[in-house]
């Protein structure tokens, strides 16, 4: 199974839940990412943990723009 397709199959078992579910995404033992789902907005928010400690969050509607954003922060990581 390929990097990207793992990321939207957990994506997808998110949605298919039918409840709130979060979900952290780690390379290396450090945890890159984390994922919450909300049965209730339909949406995703990605906080991603920063080298210097802050972290970004995004907030994302289409399940395919989540898991793109997911691959290319773990793509850049392991190059």
């Amino acid at each position: 199974m390929s990097l990207l397709e793992g990321i939207l199959i957990r994506l997808k078992n998110m949605q298919e839940s039918g409840s709130e579910q979060e979900r952290y995404f780690e390379q290396n033992g450090e945890t890159k990412c984390k994922v919450t789902y909300s049965q209730k907005t339909d949406t995703f928010e990605l906080k991603i943990f920063n080298k210097d400690g802050k972290t970004d969050t995004f907030q994302f509607d289409n399940i395919d723009m989540a898991t793109i954003e997911i691959f290319d922060l773990l793509q850049n990581e392991e190059g």
